[in-house]
Formats: C-alpha cells, sequence, structure tokens
C-alpha cells in the first residue's frame, strides 16, 4: 500500500492559530501510548475529505495541530514525546478557550476530544470506549438522557472517510 503524502499546514485550504489558548492541566492529558508505528501514521496527519468531516489534523515537529476543518479554527495542540522503551505520549497540550471559536464543556471533554480525533479520526480506530465517553459528558452536560450516541458523536466528531 502507498501511503498517503503528509497532510501540511500548506496543504489545507485554510489554517487559523488558536487565538485565546489555555494550557490543558496535566491530569487531563489522555495516557494512552501511541506505538511507533501509530506515531508514524499520525504524522502523516488527515484532511477532511467532505462535508461530513469535521477534522484536520496535520503534525509540525512532535506537535499535533487539530483544526475544524470548515472554518480552519485551530481547536487543540498536542506535543508529543517519546517514551523510554518505545512509543509516544502526548506531554502538553493547548485548547482554544474563545467560545466563538470552540465551546469548552470541561477539563475531562477537552482530553477525550483530543484522543479522539487522533485515535478515531486520524488513525480510524472504532475507539469505543472514548466515544461512549463523549456521549456520557456531553449527556451530563446537557442534562438531557434522550440524545442518541450516533448524533453526539457526529456532532462533534463528523464522519470519517474510508482510508
Amino acid at each position: 500500500m502507498i501511503e498517503p503524502w503528509p497532510v501540511t499546514r500548506s496543504t489545507l485550504r485554510q489554517v487559523f492559530p488558536i487565538v485565546a489558548p489555555m494550557p490543558m492541566p496535566m491530569a487531563e492529558l489522555p495516557t494512552r501510548t501511541w506505538s511507533d508505528g501509530q506515531w508514524d501514521r499520525i504524522k502523516l496527519g488527515y484532511e477532511a475529505r467532505g462535508m461530513d468531516e469535521k477534522w484536520n489534523v496535520f503534525v509540525e515537529d512532535q506537535v499535533a495541530f487539530l483544526h475544524r476543518s470548515w472554518t480552519g479554527n485551530g481547536i487543540f495542540e498536542a506535543s508529543f514525546s517519546p517514551v523510554g522503551g518505545g512509543g509516544w505520549r502526548i506531554s502538553a497540550a493547548t485548547v482554544e478557550s474563545d467560545p466563538s471559536r470552540y465551546r469548552r464543556s470541561s477539563e475531562r471533554y477537552d482530553r477525550v476530544m483530543v484522543e479522539l480525533v487522533i485515535s478515531a479520526i486520524v488513525l480510524g480506530e472504532p475507539a469505543v470506549d472514548l466515544r461512549a465517553q463523549l456521549v456520557a459528558l456531553t449527556t451530563q452536560k446537557s442534562g438531557r438522557t434522550d440524545l442518541p450516541a450516533g448524533l453526539v458523536e457526529h456532532s462533534a466528531l463528523g464522519s470519517r472517510s474510508g482510508s
């Protein structure tokens, strides 16, 4: 299989930086360790391929930039560091705090979103547990118990075209 060209800042139609950056607390960073092979795939990024896809991701140096595909607005920046014994982990992250660009729900929600975009969108993993956490956090915030899981997931993540 031929690997796709990497998505870069210059290959995307529009890219706007985070305007009100807020560091994510260390305690709320994803604890997952991605393998070296997964990190190689993450470095290739992901470009939305249709109207139902909501995220573009590109990597510069060891920082993954997660941008909304329609607006080009930066929402998250995740710095990756190598882990002793192999693999990569998010060592620091920043989230957009301007409510006109991103309506933050909670620090836990931000953690789940960062990991979900990388896992489900970039890597194409099912991420069942993360999706369930997203639905639970959204339901908890809204106070509505009748929100269909598919609607919650599509609203936050969009769809991902086949690889």
